[in-house]
């Protein structure tokens, strides 16, 4: 996977392209103004640097993502596991889980994609 980060509002914003693409880029204006609040030059500009780092592509004024949602997970979890927990997964389970407990059905399906991630 290629590395990629999007700061807090570019992840806003691919956001609502990913829950209405393909989106025509007037409506999409539209859409940011009503739930970002941006005016029409600052989604312009963040789109324009987006297609320039291949996240998103605009052609004939349709907007689509070419990173989609679960690769942004992704990225995004294991920059968050590698910077705050030193790459450590158990580390990360320890402090997300901390006093909170987790449902019998919960923990059934943690044992199973562990089974399934090992090699």
């Amino acid at each position: 996977m290629k590395a990629f980060k999007l700061f807090d509002a570019e992840y806003k914003f691919v956001s609502l392209i990913w829950e209405n693409e393909p989106i025509n880029s007037t409506e999409l204006v539209k859409l940011c103004f009503e739930k970002l609040g941006w005016k029409k030059s600052t989604t312009y500009t963040v789109l324009r640097k987006l297609c320039e780092r291949n996240i998103l592509q605009n052609q004939n004024a349709n907007v689509t993502a070419l990173i989609k949602s679960e690769e942004a997970r992704k990225y995004e979890s294991e920059a968050l596991i590698e910077k705050s927990f030193n790459g450590s997964l158990p580390k990360f389970l320890t402090a997300f889980l901390g006093e909170n407990r987790i449902t019998k059905k919960e923990a059934e399906e943690l044992k199973r994609i562990i089974e399934e991630a090992i090699e």
